[in-house]
């Protein structure tokens, strides 16, 4: 007796190695993440001119965003090629332990992203210009 099984479509494989390939890298952005962290916080304690600590806030939130991306990648590929298509795959992929560990990583990288935006990059107030009437 055979069941009607649908096959992946073709762009979800694409997806998944790619996601796979971008996934690769996270062990080495979450590194950089954690230096630009480190230089952020020496910044701070070092009381640095306001326009220092905005570049280490900026390039923190580069690194962060990067290893964000690299994090929702290896979430999107544990959970397998056919969660591309079909939202109850990626509902089961998700609470399994290991899609489970994904889901919170990929929070945690984004509620530091998020805090970042907030706090830890200071404004830096426009230059006025002097109006020619």
């Amino acid at each position: 007796m055979a069941f009607f099984r649908p096959r992946v479509s073709r762009e979800a494989e694409v997806r998944h190695h790619a996601d796979q390939e971008v996934g690769k890298g996270f062990p080495e952005l979450l590194e950089k993440a954690r230096a630009a962290e480190a230089e952020l916080r020496r910044a701070q304690a070092a009381a640095a001119p306001v326009q220092e600590v905005r570049a280490a806030g900026l390039a923190l939130d580069r690194a962060l965003t990067e290893a964000l991306r690299a994090a929702e990648a290896n979430q999107r590929a544990t959970f397998g090629v056919r969660a591309y298509d079909d939202r109850i795959r990626r509902r089961k992929g998700r609470a399994t332990p290991v899609g489970s560990g994904w889901t919170d990583e990929v929070n945690r990288l984004r509620t530091l992203r998020e805090r970042n935006r907030l706090t830890g990059i200071p404004r830096v107030p426009r230059p006025v210009q002097a109006s020619a009437r």
